[in-house]
This record gives C-alpha cells, sequence and structure tokens, in this order.
C-alpha cells in the first residue's frame, strides 16, 4: 500500500490513544465508500470482496480514499462470495430458531484486490458513511462490530493489524497465509479456510507419494507466496525432496521477469510445478502443475489457448458443499429490476460481454446490452454452483457470526463470561465481546459440517484433490480423486486414487517421472553429486562383501563374518567354504587316479606272489619286491587322505602316511640299487661284500630309514602338528579356504627333505650301476625312475607354493600319485612283460646270458 495510507492510518491510531489517554471523547474517523452495500438490522456484519481486480495507479490510491476513484475489471466469481454473504444473512433472518426477534444487518464494500483500497474499505465499514462518527468512550462500539474478510492474506494482515488495536474480530474466508495463525500479532483473526501449513504439508506428502523428488515452486511475489513457499520447504527437510529452482512472479508482472521464469521452467529436468501463484503458462508444455487453492478448481485466469496446457493439473481445493437455494438466489440478478445496486451493471456487462453506457454507439466495440438476457443460463462462473468451496467458506463465516450472537443471547444473567458472571449487551455489540463468543462457537451448518474454532483461530483442515480433465474443446472438467483430512491422524491423512488421474505432460496414463537422477537399484548406493542438492546423485556398485538390499541406499553395509555379497550385491550368503572333495571334478579325477594306481600295484603284487618261483622274481630278491609294491600301494592310498574335508586326525594322518610309505619305497629301491652294485662287486676275485649285504642286513637298512623318518614325523606330530585352519580365498576373499595347515614348517621340510635326500643316494648309486653287464640289469630301471621321482618333486615345491586354496593339495596329491606311478612302471612294466608276455625268457638261463 501507498505510504500516504500508512501515515494516514498511523496518524489516526496516534490521535485516539492521544484522546483516549487525557479521558476525552473520542471517535473513528469516518471515510466514505464508493460502492458498497448495506442493509440495516439489529447488528451490521462488515464485509470485504475483491468485486474488482484493479484498483487505481498506486499514485492515486490516497486520492481513492477522498473522492472514491473507480476500480476496473469485475471478478465474477468474488461477486458469487459476495452475494452468497448476502444470501446466508437472508436464510438466517428467515430462521426463526437461531437468532428469534433479531435482524442481520450487512455493509459490504469492494476492496480492488489492493492492500491500500482493502484498508480503506475496512475503516470505512467500522466508522461508517458519516464524515464522523462520534461516541463518548473509547469503548463505544463501532458501527460494523465484525468484518469477513478479506479475501487476500496480504491484505487481510494490514487490517488485521490496524482494527486488531480496537479489538475488532475478522473472519476470512479465503486468506489462507499461515503467518496469519500468529495469535499474538493476530488476536482478531479467524477464518474458515485452513492455514497454508497443512497445504503445504498435503503437497508434501502428495510429492513423496508419487516419487517426486526434483521439483520446481512459482510463488507470487507477497506474503502468501512467500509465506507458502517457506511452509513447503519446511515440510520438504529431511525428505529426499529437492528443489531445483524458485521463483517469484512479480506484482507488476513484468513481461521480461515472467520470460525469464518461463525459460527457467522449460529449462529445468524438474517436471513438477508446484505453485503458490496464478500461473502464466505461455506455452510451457510437459509440465505437471500443483496447484493450490487459490486456482485449483477455477479456469477464469486462462484462456482457451492455454487450458490445455493445463491438463492433468491436481490441485488442493476447499470442501466442496451444496448450498440449497443459491443457485436460484443468483440467478435473480437483473439490472432491470436493480437499476441502483452497485456492481450490477458492471457485472452484468462482463457477463454477457455488452455495454450499458448511455453513451452507447452503434459503432461501439461492445453491442448494447437489453437487460432481459439470461443470466441463469448464460451466466458463467458467477452462476456455477458446481464448485462451492470459497463460498461455502462465506458461508460458514456468516453463520459462525450469527451462532455467536446466538450464544451471546442465550447467556443467562450471573453465568456469564465476563467479570461477575455478566452477560453481554447484545443490542450495543461489542467487538472484543462478539470476539471471544466467537472463539467459542461449536456448531453444525445447514449443509452437515461441524464448525469450530481452534485456539488460534484455525478450522480443521481438510481439503479436496481435485485432477482437471480437459475435453477436445477446451472444456474443464474438476474431478475428484482424493482427499487430505487431517482429523484422520498422521499418515492417515492422505488418500488418492490414482486410476481417476489424467497426468499433465503428455503422461496421460503413466505418472510422470520428475527426479534429478534415477534411483539406485538394490546392490548400488548414492554419491551425491558435487556441488549439486542431494537429490542429484550417482550410483556406484556395492564393493565386494558389502550389499545394500532396499532402493536409494546411501550406504553400503558390510556382510557378517563367514557371509560374503552375491553377485547382485543385494544380500549376503554364507561364504563358500572351498577344500578338495569328491564333488569336485579334480577330486573325482585324482581319485580315480589314485585308486587305478593301488588297484595296478596290487595286480603286479598279485602277479609277482603267483610267480614267485621264477628265475626273474627270484632274481630280483622278491622279498624286496613285494615289500617295494605294498609300500607303493601304501602311497596310491594315501592321496585319498587327501581328498575330503580337513579335520585333525586327517591332516595329521595326511604327511605322516605320504612320508613313511615313501620312505619305505625309496628304501627298498635303495636297497635293490646297492645290492645289484655289490653283487657285482662281488663277481670279482677276491671280493666277499655280499655277505655284509643278505637279506637280513638288507631287512635292517630299509628299517633303519624308516625308523629315521618316523622319529620325525613323531616329533612333528607332538611339537607342532598338522591341524584344519581358514583363510580368505577367491575374490575379495569371497570364499573360505578350509586346508591343514603344515603346522611346523621345519618338520614338513625334514619329512620331504630325508625322502630326497634317499631319492638322490638311489639315483647317483643306480646311474653307477646302469652298465652293469647283465641280460636284465635292474639297476637302469631304478635310474629312471629316480629321474621321474626326482624331477616331480623339484617342479612340485614352486607349484606348490604358488597354487591357492584347495589347488595347492591338489598339486601335493599329484606329486605323489605321478612320483608313485613313476616308480611302478619304470621298475615293474619291462619285469610284467616278460612274466606274462614273454615266459620263454624268464630262465635262468637268459637272466645269466651276457
Amino acid at each position: 500500500m501507498g505510504l500516504m495510507v500508512w501515515l494516514w492510518v498511523v496518524g489516526l491510531v496516534v490521535e485516539m490513544v492521544r484522546v483516549c489517554g487525557a479521558g476525552l471523547s473520542c471517535g473513528l474517523w469516518g471515510r466514505s465508500v464508493s460502492e458498497s452495500l448495506y442493509k440495516e438490522g439489529d447488528v451490521i456484519i462488515g464485509g470485504l470482496f475483491p468485486v474488482h481486480f484493479e484498483a487505481p495507479e498506486p499514485e492515486h490510491d490516497f486520492i481513492r480514499l477522498q473522492k472514491g476513484a473507480q476500480c476496473q475489471d469485475v471478478d465474477l466469481r468474488s461477486y458469487r462470495w459476495l452475494k452468497a454473504m448476502i444470501f446466508t444473512v437472508e436464510e438466517i433472518n428467515r430462521d426463526p430458531v437461531l437468532l428469534p426477534n433479531f435482524i442481520l444487518g450487512y455493509f459490504i464494500a469492494d476492496t480492488c484486490l489492493a492492500e491500500g483500497t482493502t484498508l480503506s474499505a475496512a475503516l470505512a465499514l467500522v466508522t461508517g458513511q458519516e464524515e464522523k462518527v462520534s461516541g463518548e468512550e473509547c469503548s463505544g462500539a463501532p458501527m460494523v462490530p465484525v468484518i469477513i474478510g478479506d479475501a487476500r492474506s496480504s491484505a487481510s494482515m494490514v487490517v488485521a493489524d490496524t482494527l486488531g488495536v480496537f479489538d475488532i474480530p475478522m473472519v476470512s474466508y479465503f486468506a489462507s497465509c499461515a503467518c496469519l495463525s500468529d495469535s499474538r500479532r493476530f488476536h482478531t483473526f479467524l477464518r474458515t479456510v485452513p492455514s497454508d501449513a497443512f497445504q503445504a504439508k498435503a503437497m508434501a506428502r502428495l510429492l513423496h507419494l508419487l516419487h517426486w523428488t526434483w521439483v520446481g515452486v512459482v510463488a507470487g511475489d507477497d506474503d502468501y507466496g512467500k509465506s507458502g513457499v517457506q511452509l513447503l520447504l519446511k515440510e520438504l527437510e529431511g525428505t529426499g525432496i529437492c528443489v531445483d529452482y524458485l521463483e517469484f512472479i512479480p506484482k507488476s508482472h513484468s513481461q521480461s521477469r515472467i520470460f525469464l521464469i518461463v525459460e527457467r521452467i522449460q529449462i529445468s529436468t524438474a517436471r513438477v510445478v508446484v505453485t503458490f501463484a496464478i500461473v502464466f503458462v505461455q506455452n510451457v508444455t510437459n509440465i505437471q502443475w500443483i496447484a493450490t487453492e487459490a486456482w485449483s478448481t477455477s479456469t477464469q485466469f486462462f484462456d482457451l489457448a492455454t487450458i490445455p496446457l493445463l491438463r492433468g493439473t491436481i490441485g488442493f481445493a476447499l470442501r466442496l458443499a451444496a448450498i440449497q437455494g443459491l443457485d436460484a438466489f443468483l440467478a435473480q440478478l437483473s439490472p432491470l429490476k436493480q437499476p441502483n445496486e452497485p456492481f450490477v451493471k458492471d457485472v452484468w456487462e462482463e457477463i454477457f460481454g455488452c455495454s450499458m453506457a448511455q453513451d452507447w454507439k452503434p459503432s461501439s466495440d461492445k453491442p448494447r446490452c437489453t437487460g432481459l438476457e439470461n443470466v441463469e443460463k448464460h451466466g458463467r462462473i458467477y452462476t456455477d454452483v458446481s464448485q462451492l468451496r470459497v463460498t461455502y467458506n462465506v458461508y460458514k463465516a456468516v453463520y459462525a457470526i450469527a451462532n455467536a450472537i446466538h450464544n451471546m443471547m442465550d447467556c443467562q444473567p450471573g453465568k456469564g463470561p465476563f467479570e461477575h458472571g455478566e452477560c453481554p449487551d447484545v443490542t450495543r455489540i461489542k467487538p472484543r465481546e462478539l470476539l471471544q463468543y466467537l472463539n467459542a462457537v461449536n456448531f453444525t451448518t445447514p449443509v452437515g459440517e461441524r464448525v469450530y474454532f481452534e485456539d488460534n483461530g484455525e478450522p480443521s483442515a481438510s481439503y479436496d484433490i481435485m485432477n482437471w480433465h480437459v475435453d477436445e474443446s477446451g472444456t474443464v472438467n474438476f474431478v475428484h480423486v482424493g482427499q487430505f483430512d487431517v482429523a484422520k491422524g498422521a499418515g492417515q491423512e492422505l488418500n488418492i486414487n490414482l486410476e481417476r488421474v489424467v497426468w499433465g505432460g503428455g503422461w496421460d496414463d503413466q505418472v510422470p517421472a520428475s527426479v534429478c537422477s534415477v534411483s539406485c537399484l538394490p546392490g548400488t548406493r548414492k554419491a551425491v553429486q558435487k556441488g549439486k542438492p542431494v537429490c542429484c546423485f550417482d550410483c556406484l556398485p556395492c564393493a565386494a562383501g558389502e550389499i545394500s538390499n532396499v532402493t536409494d541406499s546411501t550406504e553400503c553395509i558390510r556382510c557378517p563374518e563367514r557371509f560374503w555379497s552375491n553377485p547382485e550385491r543385494t544380500k549376503c550368503i554364507p561364504k563358500v567354504v572351498e577344500f578338495l572333495s569328491l564333488q569336485d571334478t579334480m577330486g573325482v579325477v585324482l581319485t580315480v587316479l589314485s585308486v587305478t594306481g593301488a588297484t595296478l600295484t596290487t595286480t603286479v603284487l598279485a602277479a609277482f606272489f603267483h610267480h614267485r618261483d621264477t628265475p626273474l622274481v627270484r632274481a630280483n630278491n622278491s622279498e624286496l619286491s613285494f615289500l617295494l609294491l605294498a609300500s607303493l600301494t601304501l602311497c596310491f592310498l594315501c592321496a585319498l587322505v587327501f581328498i575330503g574335508r580337513p579335520v585333525p586326525w586327517n591332516c595329521m594322518l595326511r604327511h605322516t602316511l605320504f612320508g613313511v610309505s615313501f620312505v619305505i619305497c625309496i628304501a627298498c629301491v635303495l636297497s635293490k640299487t646297492v645290492v645289484v652294485l655289490v653283487a657285482f662287486r662281488a663277481t670279482l676275485p677276491g671280493s666277499n661284500l655280499m655277505q655284509y649285504f643278505g637279506p637280513i642286513q638288507q631287512r635292517a637298512g630299509i628299517f633303519f630309514c624308516t625308523l629315521v623318518q618316523v622319529v620325525i614325523c613323531l616329533l612333528w606330530l607332538l611339537l607342532a602338528p598338522p591341524l584344519p585352519t581358514e583363510s580368505a580365498g577367491g575374490e575379495f576373499g569371497a570364499r573360505v579356504i578350509l586346508q591343514c595347515t603344515v603346522g611346523s614348517v621345519v618338520g614338513f621340510v625334514l619329512v620331504l627333505g630325508y625322502i630326497g635326500l634317499l631319492a638322490v643316494v638311489c639315483f647317483l648309486l643306480a646311474f653307477l650301476a646302469r652298465k652293469l653287464p647283465d641280460n636284465f640289469n635292474e639297476a637302469k630301471f631304478i635310474t629312471f625312475s629316480m629321474l621321474i621321482f626326482c624331477a616331480v618333486w623339484i617342479a612340485f615345491v614352486p607349484a606348490y607354493v604358488s597354487s591357492p586354496g584347495k589347488y595347492t593339495v591338489a598339486v601335493e596329491i599329484f606329486a605323489i600319485l605321478a612320483s608313485s606311478y613313476g616308480l611302478l612302471l619304470c621298475i615293474f612294466t619291462p619285469k610284467c612283460y616278460i612274466i606274462l608276455l614273454r615266459p620263454e625268457k624268464n630262465t635262468k638261463k637268459n637272466m645269466m646270458a651276457k
């Protein structure tokens, strides 16, 4: 409002305080109202309605206060609100029960949708039409003890601030700014429209329900818009919903500024726009609009070209009600029957697009009004009673005042709410007393709704959720698709039928997506992009051993011990316990080779035993051959102990059985080699060495060699035995490797080293005896077998060290089987060939041939 208006108001208040402080008579200086409706009654109810929405230029505001400058452009919906107040007053006056023998009057003024003109009208209402209405005391009652209005929050704040000094109550029907909930500042302000705080809560619930996490916000540059934005931002805190942009539409509607706002909306990736203002669409497409109660059920601010762009708009509307008889009352409008009533001429011209000017000429742009046009049929938004929402709030406001007066009339002397139980004087109602009764009303309207005011003058909050269905002709059908009712309790307030919703932005049957980043699937986590809101993020896969099992997880959870993440990183599964078993193909192959080797060895032993009296068997010390074959069988079978789940007993048995059986084998081969070498040396003249290498000495040698290995194994098992252990294996430790530790590395090295020592000695002796003259010299076969044996175990060391997990055991088994097969095939294949296939060569003569 203009500075001059503020100075005038401040001066008025100061003068009132000065005069009252001096104990003198005082009065409210009145101003005339250029266009108003007045009806006499026992009590006069004031009304403020923006019948016109274009006030005089700001520099003329103060002039209007003095000369009554005219406002322009009629708002048909606001005029319907005005008529609804008159209808309600008349309905109450006809009611013999509510206010018997009491007549309500009204004094209604046009605010022109501006703060300055609103305040001017409000002051005129409470002071009357006279230039000065005097009173004997400061507590004297004004002409209007209560005002219904205003429609705008910013104007209501100005009026409430000013009239609150005089405790004059206001009951607004459309001022929803949460800032007006401040009961200390606006202690005389009540309203029948819910606070925007609840609307902001409803919007936040809707955005969260539909997973719209990236939105734009457009608001008017006024108290209503700024307060609504603050409330919405507060509700969105901690919900994961981000605002891409926040734009305020200037009051001046600057085209350059509006163009920048439209451009910002168009370039944004946010497909959902929340509005706290009447939006200027201007070919903005692919947008899902969220409307406030200000325009959620009204198309009067949009032309036919822009309405299709608003198809699918979801809006929060005030409660709908059907007011019996209102449609017929509105249809009574007639410039012929009401020639002197204010606003009728302007409203008629606006409805029918004609002119009622006295100086009308045929050349005028508009046709001349006859006054006989059918307003009931062509009344447009004025006679449209299908969406009585704000109109119903006006209806409730009048009934609230009437019920307060009713309660004042019912007061019993001595039981009143004032000092000493006094009751109010209803013949001269004081604003302060009426305010107290207004705060306490609790009644049911003729429509059936229970109405009451909470401590801060707020009604119970309830919204209808409306959806704009636009047909091919551009006609809008407001379809009820849900409701937000605070009375249903936390978490249950919002109820929406998504199947009935037509979505905006060309999505039709599919809920539009409005996100900065697509949701992160389970198995990934959100990583906020640098310099951007939390809604803009990258989806990073969880590391091995970590999982996320919900959408949009902000962190990955490490799996417990002995558990690992599945390949999708969505759940923890028990780690695979890995060891060489018969379920593995490798385990089966090694088992087959082990059993096959033991079977072949046993077969050779049986063949030798069957031909034990033949020269070939006897010539090669059959006792050593039987012992060698028996120990080879053990060597083949000890490989089976390495296959299976490691437990303490088989861990200790593995290396000891392997070590002892191989020492017996090598000792037997060594004994054979020494006997061959000594036998040929003994054939020399004067040599008598064979007496020291008889069967007893050979057995003693084998026993001694074996005893050394047994002692090493016993010390190993007693001091640091091999035991089963678990270790992480696989990629990043995805598996549990179950294997036998060697316990003592020294013991393990001594066992292998001792076997290796015997094998090297045996190889050297056999190498020396390889060319001794004999038709069947066993030394050269032993040389080949020892060469294979040593090669296998030399290759074993690096392979054993570098093999992971169960492959370590497989390498050791392979070395055992390879060396065992080498001994069996190299030593016994030639003998079996003669025994089984060439028995004619198995003679003593052939054995002795050179």
